[in-house]
């Protein structure tokens, strides 16, 4: 299932500048912690998680504070954006960090039992029932398939582990959607899939008990330029069939006018942002490999 014709390659190249996606951290840094209250009210003591897009590691760290005892697996489909991860947890081991890491691992040793791997979110270099949770913050929808996305994390995630992801609903980026109408009727914004078809998704894929809530997250900005440099900065536009080349002059102040007209009485112009949020478990097999079904007899306890 197609969700949009998304170029991977693409999007490799459009996360490859690990500084031009600092800009939009504020908001992964956000929707993370919002998604950890979400998982306090799950308990669950993995041995080992993986985190689905993953970028320069941030959530591992946090989420390795959560479980230290846990091995910690991160994939991401952009090797720099690994590399700059790695670069800067070395940066930021001092001297007096290196003396102090023996007493407080989980905060000054992050990067301790992380094992990062760079590959296709449907196609993850890991056995099958390696890991008990799956984390994945605003990552799915730059996969064109999330369907075999969910099917691959399924094989994955151990007897009773736990799926937890966010991603970007249809309603984001409407007021930008409408701006470059103005312009041409070229595809600038991604078709962002609707958190139902993902639920729909999840249980074709075998999960069990999908829940799945949303909620809109609203941005201002004073000038329309600032606006566009954050847009670009959440990852730009991988679909294959964008405009080849850029805007041009004109065009690109037709954009600009566009958006300027949406400025609200405060002179400012909203950004609308849907922020779906899904979790579901994996549940105990009910058929074998192939295809018969699993029968349990629990034999009664004999009374002492």
């Amino acid at each position: 299932m197609l969700s949009a014709p998304i170029n991977l390659q693409l999007v490799r190249r459009l996360f490859a500048d690990a500084e031009k996606i600092h800009a939009s951290d504020f908001l992964r840094r956000e929707i993370a912690t919002r998604m950890r209250e979400k998982l306090e009210l799950v308990k669950i003591t993995p041995a080992a998680f993986l985190d689905a897009g993953c970028g320069e590691a941030d959530d591992i760290a946090e989420l390795q504070k959560v479980y230290p005892a846990a091995l910690a697996y991160g994939v991401d489909a952009s090797l720099p954006m690994l590399a700059s991860g790695k670069l800067r947890q070395m940066a930021a081991k001092s001297a007096m960090g290196r003396l102090l890491a023996k007493w407080t691992p989980t905060a000054l040793r992050q990067d301790a039992g992380q094992h990062l791997l760079c590959a296709d979110f449907a196609r993850l270099p890991m056995g099958n029932a390696s890991v008990d949770l799956i984390w994945s913050n605003l990552a799915l929808h730059w996969h064109p398939q999330p369907d075999l996305v969910f099917a691959e994390w399924r094989r994955v995630l151990r007897t009773e582990g736990l799926l937890m992801f966010s991603c970007f609903g249809p309603d984001t980026l409407t007021e930008l959607r409408q701006a470059f109408a103005a312009v041409d009727e070229v595809p600038h914004v991604l078709p962002f899939v609707d958190m139902h078809d993902f639920g729909d998704m999840l249980v074709n894929a075998g999960f069990s008990t999908p829940v799945m809530d949303m909620e809109k997250i609203t941005l201002t900005y004073g000038s329309a330029g600032k606006l566009l440099e954050d847009v670009r900065a959440l990852g730009g536009n991988p679909l294959m069939t964008r405009r080849q080349g850029l805007l041009g002059r004109k065009a690109y102040a037709r954009l600009l006018a566009a958006l300027d007209k949406q400025k609200n009485a405060d002179g400012r112009i909203s950004l609308t942002l849907e922020v779906v949020y899904g979790h579901a478990f994996r549940p105990v097999n009910r058929k074998t490999a192939a295809g018969e079904a699993i029968v349990r007899f629990d034999l009664p306890k004999k009374s002492t």
